[in-house]
């Protein structure tokens, strides 16, 4: 036997079909504990600014990343959900962490499912209370753009680029039903 023989490592190191189940899973020989891996939830929003209400003046706020993956490319704030959390308090807390900013969650926009990363993100939009924000530390600057100023070639993630564009499609609007991936898109790409 040798050090990488794992039929002697104790913990959830074997793979099996546990009884009752019908995927394969990380087993514990010796206790039967199942070790389950499932999707990670990443929670985020639309952030937007409009001093006057008129639809032109709308600003959206968005990072420059400074941490991989796409450190120095732009995105919405978003990050991890944490255990005990809302998925709307997790939205807040990402937007204080990355962007130093305070906001009033407005509605869910869009749910993504993103099988290649076992990510379901779940995107809000949000009001920004006033306009104060600043690089928290995963973002090396964080900007209040105009439509037309967003910086489009250099956009982190596809979801980030789907959900602004779907912000905008119902903008003014609270009729809508969730939006979920963009039809024969896919976010398996950078």
């Amino acid at each position: 036997m040798t050090d990488n023989d794992s039929s002697s490592a104790a913990g959830p190191v074997h793979r099996a079909i546990p009884e009752g189940d019908n995927r394969e899973r990380l087993l514990c020989r010796d206790c039967g504990f199942i070790h389950y891996q499932n999707p990670v939830v990443v929670v985020g929003a639309v952030v937007t600014w409009n001093e006057s209400g008129a639809p032109a003046d709308e600003r959206f706020l968005l990072c420059r990343r400074a941490i991989e993956p796409r450190t120095g490319f732009w995105t919405l704030p978003a990050g991890y959900l944490e255990l005990q959390e809302t998925t709307e308090a997790g939205a807040i807390r990402e937007t204080w962490e990355e962007a130093q900013a305070h906001i009033s969650i407005d509605r869910l926009l869009a749910v993504y499912n993103v099988p290649r990363l076992s990510q379901v993100q779940t995107i809000y939009q949000a009001t920004l209370l006033a306009p104060e924000f600043g690089p928290g530390e995963e973002s090396l600057e964080v900007e209040l753009f105009a439509w037309e100023n967003i910086p489009w070639d250099e956009i982190a993630f596809p979801t980030v680029r789907w959900a602004l564009h779907q912000h905008r499609s119902v903008m003014g609007r609270t009729d809508f039903a969730p939006f979920g991936n963009p039809t024969a898109e896919s976010a398996d790409y950078f």
